[in-house]
């Protein structure tokens, strides 16, 4: 296998991998608990290994097929791996920060050191991971990140130093910035933890350290666990009040025009995504100035294939496809009963569902098997929103196909947007209005909890009942069916006419009684029960 000056070969990525894939796998589990939820929603751990193991896997068939891959051919592998792998957001951000770092190996002359090469490798990933988030927040594997970055830079800067004193010192740097999280985030503070995804990065720097020196770092000691808090995650998300127009263009440009274009897009709306690298990037962004959006781009460099999407009106567009494209929709289900909903409305399903969320390969592999030219994407689950879009943009790239995500937060927002799918509409209206549909649909919940917590409604002991609104649990009761009731009544509060209620695993009576609950306490208001199946939530709810 190649080996070129560096000292960097396929084989010692294979290793690496290996290692922060098993490394990964033994510490899912502690690793998913740190949550600041009282189900067990968290899969941090479960994602971030995910990830890592679709880029061995990737790479282990290449070298399999070829076994002496070149190492710039391996590299490109591991990252290609990692992106369609990724699952939530910490495993983009995870595939966003490999990528970028087997891009600057690739870039290494025969005249640079290794120490040199190393760090600046983990500053570009460092800085990839801040750009493929629209407003990073720290205490969380952003700043974990940039405090190994920032470490093995010093670290390199030092005469006689090493690659392997610069892994050192990255993920030393990392371990102590972990610990300290909580002091920068509140949620973290107030749960007692430290952030998932930064230990999650931790244990990959470790491999890291362990495949350049031989040796297994002691790990990182956490604190005991305080009673957590849920906060809801703040997401790039449509809103009633937010920007009316979306913009979205691939752009050529140098990577030192990256920085001021995202500044500059951040002080226009929301929503910002800008993900790539070597040349070729796609912006997302949410905004009322579409000329301004567009001129940044300009600035940066040279724009192509922009499209622009109103949120609120029909704009004529002589880039519009044609009505009479075909048109698909590829629908996240998080159990049996709800993929049959969807598959009955005609949509094509990815299984999903908290543990086990879709990658973006598995989302690319089921627009590509749509066959259609349009495809619209609804994820139905806030952390594989940012999966979804960069599977969208992927096959965008990939192939003649346009594709279009609903940012659906929960599984009856997104039926309720397939309710009003309409093919013969041209696809941005179609888009506008499955949009708008699943933004005005309440959603909530009722669930059981697994772990004792402080929430927003009162502390709560395992085997209470929750009521989750919009992703908060707002209710702690111990009878389901009044938990179920109080939901209910809470998303009536704004008005509704229709009342969804989907069933899950063991919740058919409960939803039978909740359903009779409406048609007693609101005759005035239609209410329609599904079979869903999902797990953990004996109970879906939505108002429209």
């Amino acid at each position: 296998m190649e080996t070129v000056p560096h000292g960097i070969s396929t084989s010692s990525i294979l290793r690496f991998v290996d290692i922060a894939s098993d490394a990964l796998g033994g510490a899912r589990e502690e690793i998913d608990a740190l949550n600041v939820y009282p189900v067990p929603d968290g899969d941090t751990g479960t994602n971030m290994f995910l990830t890592v193991s679709a880029a061995r896997d990737a790479l282990r068939e290449a070298v399999g097929r070829q076994p002496d891959l070149p190492l710039g051919d391996a590299l490109a592998v591991l990252s290609r791996g990692a992106l369609l792998g990724a699952r939530g957001n910490s495993g983009v951000i995870l595939s966003q920060m490999l990528g970028a770092y087997a891009a600057r190996l690739r870039q290494a002359s025969a005249g640079e050191r290794n120490a040199r090469i190393v760090a600046e490798a983990m500053q570009q990933a460092t800085d990839a991971s801040y750009a493929a988030v629209g407003r990073p927040v720290e205490g969380t594997i952003l700043t974990v990140a940039r405090a190994a970055s920032d470490a093995a830079m010093g670290r390199a800067g030092d005469d006689g130093a090493r690659a392997r004193d610069v892994f050192v010192a990255a993920a030393a740097a990392a371990r102590e910035a972990l610990l300290h999280t909580p002091e920068q985030l509140q949620q973290l503070a107030d749960a007692g933890v430290v952030d998932a995804g930064g230990r999650g990065l931790c244990v990959v720097l470790d491999a890291a350290e362990t495949v350049s020196t031989g040796r297994r770092p002691e790990p990182v000691t956490l604190t005991g666990h305080r009673i957590p808090v849920p906060h809801p995650i703040p997401g790039d998300h449509l809103t009633e009040d937010g920007p009316a127009y979306e913009v979205m263009y691939l752009l050529d440009a140098q990577d030192d025009a990256i920085g001021p274009l995202r500044a500059a897009l951040d002080g226009l709306g929301d929503s910002l995504v800008v993900v790539g690298g070597g040349g070729l990037w796609n912006v997302h962004v949410h905004v009322d100035d579409v000329g301004a959006a567009i001129e940044a781009g300009i600035e940066a460099g040279r724009p192509h294939r922009v499209r622009v999407t109103h949120f609120a009106e029909q704009v004529a567009d002589a880039r519009r496809v044609p009505a009479t494209r075909q048109r698909a929709v590829v629908a996240v289900a998080a159990g049996p009963g709800l993929a049959a909903l969807f598959e009955g409305a005609g949509a094509v399903v990815v299984h999903g569902g908290p543990g086990r969320r879709p990658s973006t390969g598995q989302l690319l592999e089921a627009i590509h098997s749509c066959g259609a030219g349009e495809v619209v994407l609804l994820p139905n689950d806030a952390d594989s929103v940012r999966v979804a879009e960069i599977a969208a943009r992927t096959a965008e790239q990939e192939g003649e196909v346009r594709v279009e995500v609903i940012p659906s937060l929960a599984q009856v927002q997104g039926l309720a947007a397939l309710a009003v799918h309409e093919p013969g509409r041209t696809f941005d209206q179609d888009v506008r209005e499955m949009t708008a549909t699943a933004r005005h649909a309440r959603h909530g919940a009722v669930t059981v909890a697994a772990r004792q917590a402080m929430t927003m409604a009162g502390p709560c002991e395992p085997g209470d009942v929750l009521g989750v609104i919009a992703g908060d649990f707002a209710v702690v009761g111990t009878d389901l069916d009044a938990v179920a009731a109080d939901v209910v009544e809470r998303l009536l509060g704004g008005g509704g006419e229709l009342v969804t209620l989907v069933a899950g695993e063991g919740g058919a009576d409960v939803a039978a009684r909740a359903a009779a609950y409406v048609e007693k306490a609101h005759p005035h208001v239609d209410v329609t029960v599904y079979d869903g199946g999902q797990e953990r939530y004996p109970l879906l709810v939505s108002v429209e």
